[in-house]
């Protein structure tokens, strides 16, 4: 057999991300998967923290007390420069999160069969940490529609494909403890607001 130089970017030539690239040699231990699959459900988890963000947020313009409007409207709020955001207001961001991780982990469920764990991670670290960097900028503009997006809908994208790629490896992985591999990733998952919850300086 003739053996031939791959050449990345050929065609045919698997990518890094590709799911062929990703297939385990023989006496690759299984148990090394869990807790690869725990640290990124950390990571996402941190999502459940978001509640002592709230407060600060609502003295985003006053600091130590909110500045209120009156008769302010939700659409008023979105776009307001000058007024504190409602923390009525701000939870939706909460809303959206899981509205949106359940809605992207179905309709993205199937492309990540086919697209293998390593890609759909990749794409769920880019949606979730670019949401947040485009509510860090909705929070500098004092646009709370940015947060929206950016959290609520980029981020929640990001929720959804890193919720279900380390559960669905892990289902692969443990066939024969099934309950045990994906409570393990759920347990990260919960857990996340622990490690990602900051103190409240309200």
């Amino acid at each position: 057999m003739v053996q031939t130089t791959a050449i990345a970017g050929e065609p045919g030539v698997p990518g890094i991300l590709d799911r062929t690239r990703i297939i385990a040699r023989p006496g690759f231990n299984r148990w090394l998967v869990p807790p690869a699959a725990l640290a990124i459900h950390l990571c996402i988890g941190m999502a459940y923290g978001f509640s002592v963000f709230w407060l600060p947020l609502s003295r985003a313009v006053g600091v130590t007390q909110s500045v209120a409007c009156t008769n302010l409207s939700l659409i008023g709020a979105l776009t307001t420069t000058t007024c504190d955001w409602r923390i009525s207001d701000l939870v939706w961001i909460y809303t959206l999160f899981f509205v949106v991780l359940g809605t992207s982990a179905a309709l993205f469920g199937g492309w990540l069969e086919r697209a293998g764990p390593r890609k759909a991670g990749v794409v769920a670290a880019l949606c979730w940490c670019g949401g947040l960097a485009l509510s860090a900028l909705g929070i500098a503009v004092h646009q709370l529609w940015l947060m929206w997006l950016g959290s609520g809908v980029i981020g929640g994208i990001g929720l959804g494909l890193g919720y279900i790629s380390p559960v669905s490896t892990l289902i692969k992985w443990f066939p024969d403890r099934r309950g045990m591999a994906t409570g393990m990733a759920i347990m990260g998952f919960g857990g996340g607001a622990l490690i990602g919850r900051a103190p409240n300086p309200g």
